[in-house]
């Protein structure tokens, strides 16, 4: 992901959002002209705990569910990786067991997020990869959770010690893949969908196909998949953050565009509380927030960080940093999905 820059993050495009704001508030109307109040959920994407990005040991699941807890999240969508939610680490004891801390604690288990790649030349690899989402989707029924988050392509990471790099993971993707056609590619990725949505649907579970890199380019190849594909068990996953236009204009299309079909979403980034106990954010967010408002989507914006972080004294921060970003992230979203609960 890429680092957001002082500008942006301040107050980049401020003339323009202005006008995309006013535009659509024009057309919502607002809660004295029957604004209905939304209904938006803010989720903690247990990526943030995994212990591959901050110095330290991952956070067991349910000491996540206590954070998400303290920190004021209404849920958690549980990252498909070891320790985790892997289908190696989640027996259906240990689901139905995760389920009861859950609703001890008022967190709705909401999602299970998978990190297939059907993109592989290589036919063994996409069968592996299929027999992993098949156990995923069973795992997400029996934690009760009605989403899986899922890809077309994931590199995946690399870890030297403990911690995690995209760098080489993502070259070994591109050499992997030369001499192949985007179609062929597009193709292997299209029958592997086909296959998850029928897992999905024997299991009553909505996949979320979300708009990431490196075969998906933009929205409209989300909704390229999800028409080919052509199952109601197949929907979309539209993050701002990993928009390649984050204009104000550009932002409110896709959600237009994406409309009904947006059944996940997720926001990332590093969040930190000013001197005044105020958090900023980058403006697109407050224009996505809105045209989702507007297009009635009622999920989760689930908060990751999922990138590498920054060094102190020559080390990568700790466990607490994560803490710091998650708090103040739980804070932003709420304060920008409360300007739409009239």
């Amino acid at each position: 992901m890429d680092k957001i820059s002082r500008r942006e993050f301040v107050g980049a495009s401020l003339a323009a959002t202005a006008g995309v704001l006013n535009a659509s508030k024009s057309a919502l109307g607002d809660s004295e002209n029957g604004r209905e109040p939304s209904q938006m959920k803010v989720g903690l994407y247990t990526i943030t705990y995994l212990g591959i990005w901050y110095r330290g040991d991952a956070l067991p699941l349910k000491d996540v569910i206590k954070r998400a807890k303290q920190y004021g999240y209404d849920g958690i969508e549980i990252d498909g990786k070891c320790p985790h939610g892997h289908p190696l680490v989640m027996s259906k004891d240990g689901c139905n067991e995760l389920r009861k801390v859950a609703d001890g604690e008022g967190i709705e288990i909401y999602g299970l997020a998978g990190n297939n790649d059907f993109s592989s030349p290589v036919t063994e690899h996409r069968e592996a990869q299929l027999l992993y989402m098949r156990e995923l989707v069973r795992c997400a029924s029996e934690l009760g959770a009605g989403t899986v988050r899922v890809f077309l392509a994931w590199p995946g990471v690399t870890q030297q010690g403990q911690l995690a790099s995209y760098d080489l993971s993502r070259a070994m993707w591109q050499a992997d893949h030369k001499g192949f056609s985007d179609e062929e590619v597009w193709s292997w990725c299209r029958d592997g969908m086909v296959k998850c949505a029928q897992y999905a649907c024997d299991a009553g579970v909505t996949l979320a196909l979300q708009n990431h890199a490196p075969v998906i380019h933009d929205h409209k190849d989300v909704l390229r998949m999800v028409s080919e594909v052509n199952s109601p068990n197949l929907k979309v996953s539209l993050d701002a953050y990993i928009m390649p236009d984050h204009s104000p204009q550009a932002v409110r299309q896709a959600a237009l565009d994406v409309g009904p079909l947006q059944a996940l979403s997720h926001f990332g980034g590093e969040f930190k509380r000013e001197a005044d106990g105020s958090v900023r954010g980058p403006d697109y967010y407050s224009v996505f927030v809105q045209a989702m408002h507007e297009i009635g989507y009622k999920g989760y914006l689930g908060y990751e960080l999922c990138h590498e972080l920054p060094k102190v004294n020559g080390q990568t921060v700790g466990i607490e940093y994560a803490d710091q970003c998650a708090e103040a992230a739980a804070a932003y979203m709420r304060g920008l999905i409360k300007t739409y609960a009239a």
